[in-house]
């Protein structure tokens, strides 16, 4: 019997409980795959859940113990070695994205994609910190240049 060498890729599964979203599912996949190809991933099983600010806020309570709702929260599992697959799971809040497009006089469609380069870089294990600085941190500078690749 020959052997069969596993399947590799990025896999990402895309789901909505929001009616109407300006980015695509395909354009969603998309920049999670051009996140890991900047990162060097070839292997990885992504879920990206577009959720309400009910759901963003239980998660941001119950999960990072945070008061009140955020714009994108991921999960990523350690990883055994190089040779495993990259799996976690990305939760973005588009009605938070839109307030933020507002705030920032962006397109709201620019926003979200933000937000999921940004849950990927997490769910590969890169953080920033929490207070005003963040937006220099190496973590975002690596966001912007990726998001600047994919427009």
């Amino acid at each position: 019997m020959p052997h069969l060498r596993p399947r590799t890729g990025v896999s990402v599964d895309v789901a909505s409980t929001v009616h109407r979203l300006p980015l695509s599912r395909a354009k969603v996949r998309e920049i999670v795959t051009a996140v890991m190809q900047a990162e060097g991933v070839r292997d990885a099983l992504v879920s990206v859940a577009f959720v309400g600010v009910a759901t963003i806020t239980r998660l941001n309570r119950d999960y990072l113990g945070r008061v009140g709702p955020t714009d994108v929260i991921a999960f990523g599992l350690e990883r055994a070695g190089r040779s495993t697959p990259v799996i976690g799971d990305i939760y973005i809040c588009a009605n938070i994205a839109e307030r933020n497009s507002r705030r920032l006089r962006i397109p709201v469609k620019r926003e979200l994609a933000r937000l999921v380069v940004h849950g990927t870089l997490h769910v590969l294990g890169l953080d920033h910190p929490e207070d005003d600085p963040r937006d220099t941190s190496p973590m975002w500078k690596k966001q912007e240049r990726i998001l600047a690749s994919i427009d």
